[in-house]
């Protein structure tokens, strides 16, 4: 095996192992992570708020025992075969080991340490994009045209992992109608490729149908609980601020495809990534949906910076590569929570870090830690305490007590945690959840995890006769410090038939 290749492998098992030695042991799964799982213990071809590759993949890690290593793995294994295609053009290009090292550097010290450790659907969108972008580059070197089939194909798995890889679909196919490349729609294979990917996406568009497009629904709900919130100003700071060590890469790599001649013949790659960001922008997008844009540019940089500090300043990529090595560490524990919460709270006051505008959650508040970190503390806590009183109920009112919450991330990881504490399947009514909800009940009790106390509107608690506030999560750097475990005892017989209408009623939107 070339040496060149030999530094290729090196560099990427370093990327797929560094996460699992930064990240401290305290943490938990993120609470998004617990929502993957719990779909993939109910497998179908669609879920409300996503497509179905990334809980097949969590079934395997639930049938692999669900141990945060298998949860990991998955986004670690897929970050370093994104960079394993980044770095496979580098080569193509003609990069030596200079190129690989600044094609490699945003991997380790930007926002793609923390993305390529959670198990969410970005992982794989940005995986997806890249291949798709590796599958036209391969075609306009080669003019082989398996390359188109290629594509469609990771189109449509890209699809059934995130549908915004249509975006880079359509940046793809402007940038291809504005190049000399637009020859392609003159063949059929292209067309072919595209009935490709539709009959592999197909299961997922019937599934979608059967349930009235609950992505729409989705959608709009980000768009008015989130999306609203986020400005052309911020998104495009995002742009630098998410690869803020390694950004004169990703910006060289534009400069290369759209100004140098030997960039020419790449230059769709440039038109892509401008109508994403438009579309992005358009749609309010948040600016991390923009990550998978960035790793074809990185290699075009990697190579392009190579090139010229070979024939002109040589001088220049010892300060590079001092910059994003010295900024790259020290933005390190706002990448992975590598301290305790309690030591990354006090090291983000000392440094003055919790003052930039960095820790602002979707709530457009400031808080102490980011908030993913947040997301990843609190949850075995609370089921352990809900165990302690579940277990502590007479056994003949166990079989009538449901245990309830609204936050999915709870009822995700109390499943998740809850066969070690022998409690029952906890249900929500949020998000995927609301779909396996019981049709039909017999209950007389409640428990209930909120992080409020049910108003007046909350009819459901209007037909118990008595309740109390058995114990609440007590950690302030938690997201959700404050959530109760609250007992609601003794239902008249009117609650039952009330749950069966309700739960009906909520589910109808969702199937024809």
């Amino acid at each position: 095996m070339k040496a060149i290749y030999k530094l290729l492998f090196f560099l990427s098992l370093i990327q797929l192992l560094l996460p699992f030695f930064l990240q401290s042991s305290f943490y938990e799964p993120h609470r998004d992570e617990f929502l993957y799982l719990a779909e993939a213990m109910h497998l179908a071809w669609g879920y409300l708020e996503a497509p179905p590759l990334l809980s097949f993949l969590g079934w395997i890690t639930n049938w692999l025992g669900d141990d945060i290593f298998w949860i990991k793995i998955w986004p670690a294994l897929f970050g370093s075969c994104t960079f394993l295609l980044a770095g496979k053009i580098i080569i193509q290009l003609g990069g030596k080991s200079l190129a690989l090292l600044f094609g490699w550097l945003p991997f380790i010290f930007g926002g793609y340490l923390r993305l390529f450790y959670l198990f969410q659907p970005n992982f794989l969108e940005v995986f997806f994009y890249t291949a798709i972008g590796f599958c036209w580059l391969q075609w306009i070197i080669t003019q082989n045209n398996k390359w188109i089939y290629f594509s469609g194909i990771a189109l449509s798995l890209g699809l059934l992992s995130k549908d915004s890889v249509a975006f880079y679909a359509i940046g793809i196919a402007i940038g291809l109608l504005l190049t000399q490349h637009r020859k392609v729609f003159g063949k059929p294979d292209i067309y072919l490729a595209a009935l490709l990917a539709l009959l592999i996406f197909l299961p997922n568009i019937i599934w979608q149908y059967l349930h009235n497009f609950p992505f729409i629904h989705h959608m709009q709900l980000l768009e008015q609980s989130q999306l609203i919130h986020i400005g052309y100003k911020d998104f495009l700071t995002g742009q630098l601020l998410m690869n803020l060590p390694c950004f004169y890469i990703w910006l060289t790599g534009l400069i290369w495809v759209f100004f140098l001649p030997e960039g020419k013949k790449f230059r769709l790659f440039g038109w892509a990534y401008l109508t994403v960001i438009f579309l992005l922008l358009v749609m309010h997008g948040k600016d991390y949906y923009a990550l998978g844009l960035y790793p074809i540019l990185f290699a075009f940089g990697g190579y392009a910076f190579e090139q010229f500090t070979q024939g002109h300043a040589r001088w220049l990529k010892y300060p590079a590569l001092a910059f994003s090595i010295l900024l790259g560490l020290f933005a390190l524990p706002i990448l992975l929570p590598v301290a305790t919460p309690e030591k990354l709270a006090s090291y983000y006051s000392q440094t003055h870090l919790n003052q930039t505008g960095l820790f602002k959650w979707e709530d457009q508040k400031m808080h102490p830690l980011p908030q993913d970190f947040a997301d990843m503390i609190g949850w075995k806590s609370t089921t352990t305490k809900l165990a302690n009183f579940y277990n502590s109920i007479p056994e003949n009112e166990k079989s009538t007590t449901l245990i309830f919450s609204r936050n999915y991330a709870f009822a995700g990881a109390m499943n998740y945690y809850g066969s070690q504490y022998h409690l029952p399947e906890v249900y929500s009514n949020e998000a995927s959840f609301l779909l396996w909800m019981p049709n039909h009940y017999h209950i007389q009790n409640i428990i209930l995890i909120a992080k409020h106390l049910p108003d007046l509107n909350d009819t459901a608690f209007h037909f118990f006769e008595k309740f109390a506030v058995i114990d609440s999560l007590n950690n302030p750097l938690a997201r959700e410090n404050g959530t109760k475990i609250i007992f609601f005892q003794n239902a008249n017989p009117q609650l039952n038939p009330w749950l069966d209408k309700r739960i009906a009623r909520l589910k109808a939107p969702y199937y024809r």
